[in-house]
């Protein structure tokens, strides 16, 4: 139990990141590419925190050489793919249906929240081993 509610705790702090790294883009940048840009830099700050985090505090993972680490790295953002695939299209769904900031953000909470659920069990089960 005490790990899901890390888990969840720092999918929370991840998701907070992310929209805040999207909110900042689209404040610096309103231009053709403003939407996905702010999606893609959400994901990347999103992604960085929250590999940390899992790393060190849910799968207590060690590397030990640079290679290990960069292939460890790899792998964790190779099954983020899978799920940023859901994060994405709930997003721009919502964006699709209601044509506003808020309303693409909370489709993006909740593609997160679906994908990071997905997300832990690939990480246990192939990355995190």
């Amino acid at each position: 139990m005490k790990i899901a509610l890390m888990y969840t705790i720092f999918a929370v702090f991840a998701t907070a990141a992310n929209i805040a790294g999207q909110d900042l883009t689209i404040r610096i940048y309103q231009g053709p590419f403003a939407i996905i840009a702010s999606i893609f830099i959400g994901t990347a700050v999103g992604l960085v925190l929250k590999y940390g985090l899992d790393k060190r505090y849910i799968f207590k993972y060690q590397t030990q050489t640079l290679q290990q680490g960069s292939k460890t790295f790899t792998l964790y953002t190779l099954m983020g793919l899978i799920t940023t695939v859901i994060f994405w299209g709930l997003e721009l769904l919502f964006d699709a249906l209601y044509g506003t900031k808020e309303m693409r953000y909370v489709g993006g909470i909740i593609g997160l929240a679906i994908g990071y659920f997905v997300k832990y069990q690939l990480d246990k089960k192939y990355v995190f081993k």
